[in-house]
């Protein structure tokens, strides 16, 4: 094995550290081991939470405006630019954490707040808009971040709704001559990690709409909100939203692919491979001897799309073996050696209680540190 450089790529162990945080933990624990190599940490972000720190760790500018949250609250929102590309992440404005804990509202909540950061990312200079879904609070099929954007939604008198799911319910037309011109000239991207249509038994209200505090009688709500909208916007843009509603993503944060397609003009891609991409992570594997990647959690969701299990296949183009850590561990052997990864180390095999294992994780990740070297024969 050649014995270049060590990419050290992981995205957060949610509720515990940021990519960042583990990103120089892993550092620090290859350091002290005695790695007799360079490091290079690259803390990357598959699309959801996280995403704008990532594109800050890699030379971004962060920017911060007032926005409104979920429930219409005054956030701080972050967005991430460089140049005339802008970082711009739903949970940011959007998200579930920006509710109070313990309080869900789907029907109500809206996604304006993240019109309102795309709008300010336009005013930076952005001609090119990345935006990042995961985490969404709300299913309203993307009508708030519109709305903010200039379009409008109208019941049959004429007045304005809301920019929620229980309003779409009532939509009888929608006016999108008002969207902010400057989209026309901006390529926007939608970076998901997940793959379901608008609407059935796999669309944004069904399968997230629980996970969102939504019960039975919500979710009928809302997916009949949601075909709704997609009936208006056939009527009055033709086939193009039908398709655009069964296309993979669509469904992403409550049916803001959805929206970001058929007002937006946006394009679908893999959040992990956009955001590596961006990152310039392959860059950084070639010539290495090792990766070292991870999350929170090494599990079967992991196997759809996460960051680490992208992180592995681009490694695999380019021979680098990849050793990965984690919270905790779902995953068998085998798996792991499908999705690209030699081995991986949980927190969980030093600390089993997870409490402890989150609060004293940086300590932990310098612990394994020693065992990743020794698993590729570095150590």
């Amino acid at each position: 094995m050649t014995e270049g450089w060590i990419v050290i790529a992981p995205d957060k162990f949610k509720g515990s550290l940021s990519a960042a945080e583990v990103a120089d933990a892993v550092a620090a624990g290859l350091s002290a081991a005695g790695a007799a190599v360079g490091l290079r940490t690259i803390p990357i972000a598959d699309g959801g939470d996280g995403t704008v720190d990532a594109a800050v760790s890699a030379g971004f500018q962060r920017a911060t405006v007032t926005v409104r949250g979920p429930l219409g609250e005054p956030v701080e929102a972050a967005y991430a630019v460089s140049n005339h590309t802008a970082v711009v992440e739903l949970a940011e404005a959007s998200g579930l954490r920006r509710l109070p804990p313990g309080v869900f509202d789907s029907l109500h909540s809206s996604t304006y707040g993240t019109g309102e950061v795309i709008r300010a990312a336009l005013d930076a200079g952005a001609r090119t808009l990345i935006l990042g879904v995961g985490g969404s609070a709300s299913t309203d099929g993307g009508t708030g971040m519109l709305a903010a954007l200039g379009a409008r939604f109208l019941d049959s008198a004429g007045d304005e709704l809301e920019g929620c799911g229980a309003a779409l319910t009532e939509l009888a037309s929608v006016d999108l001559s008002g969207l902010d011109e400057r989209i026309a000239q901006t390529e926007v991207i939608l970076a998901t990690d997940v793959d379901n249509p608008l609407l059935g038994t796999f669309g944004a209200a069904a399968v997230y709409g629980p996970q969102k505090g939504a019960a039975p009688d919500d979710v009928l709500t809302l997916e009949t909100g949601l075909g709704r909208l997609v009936d208006v916007l056939t009527k009055q843009l033709g086939e193009h939203a039908v398709a655009a509603a069964a296309q993979p993503g669509a469904g992403a944060a409550g049916g803001v692919g959805y929206g970001a397609v058929v007002g937006l003009g946006a394009t679908v891609r893999p959040g992990i491979e956009l955001m590596l991409e961006l990152l310039g992570v392959e860059q950084a594997m070639r010539g290495a001897s090792l990766v070292v990647t991870g999350e929170g959690s090494l599990d079967e969701q992991s196997l759809r799309g996460k960051a680490p299990v992208g992180v592995a296949r681009l490694a695999a183009l380019h021979g680098v073996p990849v050793v990965a850590v984690c919270g905790r561990l779902r995953l068998t052997r085998d798996q792991l050696r499908q999705a690209g990864i030699r081995e991986a180390f949980a927190l969980a095999e030093i600390e089993p209680d997870p409490a402890r294992s989150m609060a004293d994780a940086r300590r932990l990740l310098g612990e394994i540190a020693p065992r990743l070297l020794e698993a590729v024969g570095l150590g």
